[in-house]
């Protein structure tokens, strides 16, 4: 019994706790990797464009994204007309930052166990099985 426990508390080997689930939806990694490439910001119609999202979609994922305190919003006029600034908080930045990192092992990962199954495949055919 002591054995089952010890190996309950190993962390799954592709669970990937790290990959957030409020960023990891495409919509909004798209938004925060835009927002990442312009530290000062987005106007809401740039990133709208970067995104290729409507305006009612885009609206909705900031939202989410703003109150996880990942984005701010601030609004303005210039020119007379109502303008939409968007840009990563520092948690924002930090949070993604570590996104990407848990991704990039992701990718790792993937990788060597396709090497891996490549590389029996290819021993399966020489060894005539």
């Amino acid at each position: 019994m002591n054995g089952a426990r010890k190996e309950d508390r190993r962390a799954p080997q592709y669970a990937y706790a790290g990959l957030d689930r409020v960023i990891h939806e495409r919509a909004r990694l798209s938004v925060l990797t835009s927002l990442a490439a312009h530290p000062a910001g987005l106007r809401f119609g740039d990133l709208k464009q970067l995104c290729g999202l409507t305006d009612g979609n885009l609206s909705r994922h900031v939202q989410v994204l703003q109150a996880a305190k990942l984005v701010e919003v601030c609004k303005s006029f210039e020119h007379n007309r109502p303008q939409t600034m968007c840009r990563l908080t520092a948690e924002g930045r930090r949070r993604y930052v570590e996104y990407l990192a848990v991704l990039e092992q992701v990718v790792r990962d993937a990788a060597a166990a396709t090497r891996l199954q490549s590389g029996r495949k290819g021993a399966r055919g020489a060894a005539g099985i």
